[in-house]
C-alpha cells in the first residue's frame, strides 16, 4: 500500500478542517464564493477575523495595520475589505503562527506590501511548499521578537515541539489579547502535525507556558474556534493530561492500538471529539507518545 505525503496528510486533515476540497488551496475562488469574512472587536486595537481557515488576529491604528495569519488565498481580497472597514490598509506586518495553508494561504498578497514575519522554521516549509516569493517571511527569529506597533508592545514567542516546530504565540501586552495560533482549537482535540515536528508534550507544555506568561483578563484568539479566555486554555490542558493518563495506563496494561481506540476515552470527552479530529483520531496522535 503507497504511504500517504506528509505534505499531502496535512492538506486532507486542513480540509477537513475548514469544510473545503483539500484541493482548494490553488482552486478556483468560487469554492470560497459563500465565505464571509467578519470582524469582531476585541480589546483596544486589536480585532479577530474569522472566515475559513485559521482566526485571523488585526490591530489598526496610528502606525498602520498589522494582521496574524491570513487564511487562505481566494479570500484575500475579502480580508483587505474587512481591513478597510475597520478603518485599516494594506498590511505593514504580517505575523504568521506557523506556516499551515489556513494560515498562510493569502501570504503571497500581503506579502507584496507588507514584511512577513515569521519563526525560522516557517520559512523552511514554506521554501518546501514553493510559497511564491512574495509569500515568504522576510524577517524570522528563533526564539521570539518584539514588535512596536499601536502603542503596543507585543511580543512574539515561539514555543517549539508543539501544533508544529514553528509555532509562535502573539501577545499584546497593553490589550491583554493573545493569539495562540492552532496551539489552541476551543473545545475540541487539537490537531497535532506529527510529521512536521509537532508532539503531545510540547503542545501540553506550549499550553501551559501560554497559561503562565498571562494574567486572569486575558482575551484569546484561538487557531480555531470563538474568542475566548484563558479557561479555554484551561481546559485543553486538563483534556490532554487526562486523556494521555487514559492511553498510557491502556499502553501499561498491554492493549493493542486497536483494541485502545475501541475501548475509548470515556464519556467525560466525548464532546471534544465533535470537531474534525474524532476520539479515534486523537487515540492515534496520544500513542505517538509511546512509540
Amino acid at each position: 500500500m503507497n504511504q500517504l505525503h506528509p505534505r499531502r496528510g496535512v492538506m486532507l486533515v486542513l480540509a477537513m478542517l475548514t469544510g473545503f476540497p483539500a484541493t482548494s488551496y490553488a482552486g478556483p475562488a468560487d469554492r470560497f464564493a459563500d465565505v464571509d469574512i467578519t470582524a469582531e472587536p476585541v480589546s483596544g486595537s486589536v480585532y479577530m477575523l474569522t472566515g475559513a481557515g485559521g482566526n485571523i488576529g488585526v490591530s489598526v491604528g496610528e502606525d498602520g495595520t498589522l494582521i496574524i495569519d491570513d487564511q487562505f488565498a481566494p479570500l484575500a481580497d475579502r480580508i483587505q475589505a474587512a481591513l478597510k472597514d475597520l478603518g485599516g490598509g494594506k498590511p505593514k506586518l504580517v505575523l504568521n503562527t506557523h506556516f499551515h495553508g489556513d494560515h498562510t494561504g493569502s501570504n503571497a498578497h500581503f506579502g507584496k506590501s507588507g514584511t512577513i514575519i515569521a519563526h525560522d522554521n516557517v520559512r523552511i516549509r514554506l521554501l518546501e511548499e514553493e510559497m511564491e516569493r512574495s509569500g515568504l517571511p522576510l524577517v524570522t527569529y528563533a526564539d521570539g521578537i518584539n514588535v512596536h506597533f499601536n502603542d503596543e508592545e507585543i511580543q512574539v514567542l515561539h514555543l517549539p515541539t508543539g501544533h508544529t516546530d514553528g509555532d509562535s504565540v502573539v501577545w499584546f501586552k497593553t490589550a491583554k489579547v493573545i493569539h495562540m495560533g492552532d496551539l489552541l482549537f476551543v473545545d475540541r482535540f487539537p490537531f497535532i502535525d506529527v510529521d512536521n515536528g509537532g508532539s503531545v508534550g510540547g503542545f501540553l507544555r506550549n499550553l501551559e507556558t501560554a497559561l503562565d506568561m498571562t494574567p486572569e483578563d486575558t482575551q484569546v484568539i484561538p487557531g480555531h474556534g470563538p474568542l475566548t479566555d484563558r479557561s479555554a486554555i484551561t481546559r485543553s490542558i486538563e483534556m490532554i493530561r487526562g486523556t494521555r493518563a487514559i492511553v498510557a495506563e491502556q499502553v501499561a496494561e498491554g492493549l493493542s492500538a486497536a483494541a485502545i481506540t475501541e475501548q475509548g476515552l470515556g464519556a467525560e470527552w466525548t464532546s471534544f471529539g465533535a470537531g474534525f479530529i474524532s476520539e479515534g483520531r486523537w487515540i492515534q496522535t496520544l500513542l505517538t507518545d509511546f512509540q
